[in-house]
């Protein structure tokens, strides 16, 4: 390789196939001579045979005098070199092939590989993280996008993109166990939606997302590459992302793991990446804030007290309508009062994404065994008082925290303990959240909007949670106008597509779908009457009871029953979108009816 222009030519192989010098860069055009290129510089300092230049150059179509025309490809190679002051001897002709010399001057690939033959021996974890950021800096984009050879493109660009992301996965294992969970993530989100089969990334980003707070988009995350695996390839994932799953249900703390020494490389491989979870679980397990998180002061106050008392039963129930915070208040006490259990917090969640309930027999192997230490079990999302009794014993000396849409009263009556039915937040609440989510200077900016979004939100949690959400990603749109579009529409509005679980229409949906169809019925025919009417007025006391019960009404004797007022807006929605599909149902049935 000559030098022009007193700096180096250099072939760059990690993007587009392109010669430079100094800062410029000329990228080649797609021909024969391009692919010929290619090939050789896919294997530098080797010789390269004249039947694996054929096909790299012809494909499986050489010309009937093909050993001519490759020397012809090869003049014609030489001539594009003369053109940028590179020396015709940089191919050289051998007995059975051709063959050119690059270094780490005059090869991107080749200083790839040397950089990351060197961070596998560097002194430390910083100092591997830049040889190897150094490597990764190298790559501009799909490499050999323009080259035409099919073979190059179905052989070589597939096992140049596996070394790239074997040093990306070594990557962001480095940046984990150094605790940079958030600088990392972009890198995760790419890895895993580009590459959704390679579990590792996968795993990268569910502890990420995890250690952030954020579980359950970690959990999201997993549950959307089981469900792939399991519908494209008919496998489960592998033992690191089951080992995380638990992990996350039983909340315990993802300690950061020092980073496994790779092998040592070659210059045709990649530095070697550890198997496994990338995180190691500490001893009693402990559980993350909720982000945010407002109101609720003397329920936390009074569920810590019985949580943490020294005699008596120590089981707290929390129920309340859906998506009214009953997890978030569970949460938040189980964190301010970690402390007090050296043992662990340990959470269980017993219901699934969909909604169904998970197995009793399934939801007992998953309880921890138990060990040194106090502990507390959260039994989270329970589908009613046959899927809690039975887990208690197994409990043993345990503190409880139950939360579930039912009051749990058989749960309380044979076991002792405390309930707490949760209402909406107040408004001050509901502002306060706003503000934790948004950004407090967003929300003063304009309080009264604030105000009027948490009206129209009707002070539920998941529904303040879901306009903070929209609101962020609109960091134009304001507050006012966020309410005006809302308002017109909350139970359709009020979902964010990527998780189910911030969506009105299905966690409500969920619930509804959940009762028997009379006390359905009952329900929505509720929805449509004034708020002050009586609902005893049409209702009898056992199917009222009932929807107490199942959590989409409230009070009862000696005072009157009441509905929230979002679940009568939602109520109202839901026989709306009915009566709609409805009439829209024999239109379509006609349109697809024969002629």
């Amino acid at each position: 390789m000559s030098r022009h222009g007193g700096s180096v030519i250099r072939f760059q192989l990690l993007g587009p196939l392109s010669i430079a010098h100094g800062p410029e860069t000329v990228v080649l055009k797609p021909s024969k001579p391009t692919s010929l290129l290619a090939a050789l510089l896919l294997h530098p300092g080797v010789v390269v045979s004249t039947t694996y230049l054929l096909r790299a150059v012809w494909d499986e179509e050489p010309p009937a005098t093909a050993r001519a025309a490759l020397q012809t490809c090869v003049l014609r190679l030489r001539r594009l070199f003369a053109k940028y002051g590179i020396s015709a001897t940089t191919i050289e002709a051998v007995p059975g092939g051709y063959r050119m010399h690059n270094d780490t001057e005059t090869l991107d690939l080749v200083l790839f590989r040397t950089r990351t033959a060197q961070a596998a021996s560097a002194a430390g974890p910083g100092e591997e993280l830049y040889r190897l950021r150094e490597a990764l800096s190298l790559w501009r984009g799909q490499p050999l996008a323009n080259v035409a050879s099919r073979m190059l493109q179905q052989d070589a660009v597939p096992a140049l993109e596996q070394e790239r992301l074997r040093v990306l996965e070594r990557v962001c294992d480095l940046e984990l166990a150094a605790g940079n969970c958030h600088q990392v993530l972009v890198d995760l989100y790419e890895g895993a939606r580009r590459h959704p089969v390679r579990e590792r990334f996968t795993e990268q980003l569910v502890e990420a997302l995890y250690r952030t707070g954020r579980q359950a988009e970690a959990l999201a995350e997993y549950r959307t590459v089981r469900d792939r695996l399991r519908d494209e390839l008919g496998i489960d994932p592998g033992p690191g992302l089951r080992r995380l799953e638990l992990a996350i249900l039983r909340a315990e703390d993802l300690a950061p793991a020092p980073p496994e020494p790779p092998r040592a490389v070659t210059t045709a491989e990649a530095p070697a990446l550890p198997a496994g979870a990338a995180a190691t679980v500490r001893p009693g397990p402990t559980v993350l804030p909720v982000p945010a998180f407002a109101g609720r002061e003397s329920d936390r106050a009074a569920m810590a007290a019985r949580l943490t008392a020294a005699d008596g039963p120590r089981l707290v129930v929390v129920s309340g309508a859906p998506g009214i915070g009953k997890s978030a208040l569970a949460r938040q006490t189980a964190y301010e009062v970690q402390e007090c259990f050296p043992g662990g917090v340990f959470t269980l969640h017993l219901a699934r994404p969909d909604g169904t309930a998970v197995p009793v027999e399934e939801a007992a192997r998953l309880l921890p065994e138990p060990g040194a230490g106090r502990r507390l079990i959260v039994l989270d999302g329970a589908a009613g008082a046959w899927q809690v009794l039975p887990l208690l014993p197994a409990a043993g000396d345990a503190s409880v925290l139950v939360t579930s849409r039912r009051g749990l009263a058989a749960v309380v009556a044979t076991h002792g303990g405390s309930v707490y039915r949760l209402d909406v937040l107040r408004p001050a609440e509901a502002y306060g959240l706003l503000a934790g989510l948004v950004g407090a200077e967003r929300i003063a900016a304009e309080p009264a909007a604030a105000r009027r979004l948490a009206t129209v939100c009707g002070h539920f949690p998941l529904a303040l949670r879901i306009a903070a959400g929209r609101l962020l990603t609109r960091p134009g749109l304001s507050v006012a106008d966020g309410a005006a579009w809302l308002a017109e529409d909350p139970p359709g509005r009020l979902a964010l597509a990527e998780d189910a679980r911030l969506s009105v229409p299905e966690v409500l949906g969920q619930a509804l779908d959940g009762l028997a169809p009379e006390l359905r019925e009952a329900f929505l025919r509720l929805g449509e009457r004034a708020a002050d009417d009586d609902p005893s007025a049409e209702e009898s006391e056992s199917v009222l009871e009932q929807l107490v019960e199942a959590g989409l009404l409230e009070d009862g004797p000696p005072g009157p029953y009441r509905l929230h007022d979002f679940l009568r807006i939602y109520a109202r929605w839901h026989v709306r979108m009915r009566k709609t599909a409805a009439v829209a149902a024999p239109t379509a049935t006609a349109a697809a009816a024969p002629r």
